[in-house]
């Protein structure tokens, strides 16, 4: 019935692979944990291998294939009909976590599923503060909020899917490195008519990125975002689907892309640092993510098809 998936990376996973063992096997259905490990440090590897070889299967890949690449391989080491993905550095918090997915499943049989993601609560310290707020204030969101625009709302950290669907469609694996992988497969989903149901079963982000190394995978997502808008030929429903894209177009429909990228180069080194101090203001963010965006579309040449917003 249930393949779980757990892509591996520099996580230790002892706590999450117990306990999702624990659920499953209290449940009596026919599951399996598959676990594969996309060339973590050593130290990682030899604490996760005997834990994952313990709940279930452990395959250890010799390079580094990324985000992508390493859901759609899941497909050849899993047998059963529907694949549970979840993150390495997620943590149940939920005992009726894996209870709550099989009755959905069993009482709809939908397609997608996705569960949520949630922050603790708790502030961090200063040099994991930015990660943090853009996550509490824009990622974790209940479903209901979720549901209003399903296949935007598409995060791969904690999803259920029929195999024949990630069999079709897969993630495309010219996205090798880290960000907007979920953006274009939510978007590949929406035009092949797959239907994408959201649900309150969320687990809790187990890993918060330092502030300076948040803002460098934030810059790498943007760049991916260009690629994204490059595979799609700038179809105009996915720009209306993505916030900063939106932003954007209207900037540059008003003539403004210019200065925004002037003031960006004049003001990156400051908001940079002020925003690495842990001062996280959105608002701050946010216009560092649209000057860098919008400075990469500059150095690629691309225009975006103007619309109404």
């Amino acid at each position: 019935m249930l393949s779980i998936c757990i892509p591996l990376f520099n996580y230790d996973v002892t706590a999450l692979a117990g306990d999702l063992y624990s659920q499953a096997n209290n449940l009596g259905i026919p599951y399996e944990i598959v676990c594969i490990d996309d060339c973590s440090d050593l130290s990682f590897r030899s604490i996760n291998e005997p834990i994952c070889s313990k709940y279930g299967r452990y395959i250890q890949l010799d390079s580094n294939i990324g985000r992508s690449k390493i859901r759609n391989l899941f497909v050849n080491y899993s047998k059963f009909e529907f694949l549970l993905f979840l993150d390495c550095d997620s943590i149940v918090i939920s005992n009726n976590f894996i209870t709550d997915y099989i009755k959905i499943l069993r009482e709809e049989m939908p397609q997608v599923i996705c569960g949520g993601r949630i922050y603790d609560k708790t502030k961090p310290k200063r040099n994991k503060r930015l990660h943090w707020k853009y996550g509490m204030f824009k990622e974790s969101q209940p479903c209901s909020k979720r549901q209003m625009n399903p296949n935007k709302s598409f995060m791969t950290n904690n999803f259920i899917i029929k195999r024949e669907i990630l069999e079709k469609l897969k993630f495309d694996e010219r996205l090798s490195q880290y960000g907007h992988e979920d953006t274009l497969f939510g978007f590949q989903l929406k035009i092949n008519d797959v239907a994408v149901k959201h649900i309150d079963n969320p687990v809790l982000n187990g890993c918060l990125e330092d502030n300076s190394e948040y803002i460098k995978k934030t810059e790498a997502g943007l760049l991916n975002l260009v690629y994204v808008l490059d595979f799609t030929g700038h179809d105009p429903e996915i720009i209306k689907d993505i916030t900063i894209l939106k932003y954007y177009n209207k900037c540059k429909s008003i003539y403004l892309t210019g200065i925004i990228i002037g003031v960006f180069n004049i003001f990156k080194p400051l908001i940079k640092f002020i925003l690495s101090l842990g001062i996280a203001n959105l608002f701050l963010f946010d216009f560092y993510k649209l000057g860098y965006f919008a400075r990469q579309m500059k150095k690629k040449k691309i225009e975006l098809p103007l619309q109404r917003i």
